[in-house]
């Protein structure tokens, strides 16, 4: 079974046949046609417009670009700092502990108590940053 039919076959054929002579010329710009592969493809086009018997066009294929050496830079990986799992440690339930270990814990246990200026820092604090005094009555 033939992929293309007749009217294809006749279409390319004058395409190629004007590209030869310089008569053919690019639908979209109207430059001439220098490629072979670009006469081709205009043939089946026509011969698809007129309805003849060719197979669906083609995806575009993407280009690859041209590679400049010189400027290519090579991308720098970033790579993301891993932590590391937390480690369990099996920890007693405070249900547990024994009475005396309790009272000792509650023994060690820092209080926060209001630390008291010396005379002499208080002394010190006042000639450096007089007080505001209200006005008396």
């Amino acid at each position: 079974m033939a992929t293309y039919g007749k009217k294809a076959s006749e279409k390319v054929e004058k395409a190629m046949h004007e590209r030869k002579s310089g008569e053919l010329k690019s639908g979209g710009s109207g430059k001439t046609v220098k490629s072979r592969k670009q006469a081709i493809a205009i043939g089946l086009s026509q011969a698809r417009r007129e309805g003849g018997k060719v197979p669906a066009k083609k995806s575009a294929a993407k280009k690859a670009p041209a590679k400049k050496t010189a400027a290519k830079k090579t991308p720098t990986k970033k790579t993301a700092a891993k932590k590391a799992p937390a480690k369990k440690v099996a920890r007693k339930s405070p249900a547990k502990k024994t009475a005396a270990k309790k009272t000792a814990a509650k023994k060690a246990a820092p209080r926060k108590t209001a630390a008291k200026k010396s005379p002499a820092k208080k002394a010190a604090s006042a000639k450096s940053s007089p007080r505001k005094r209200s006005p008396s009555k």
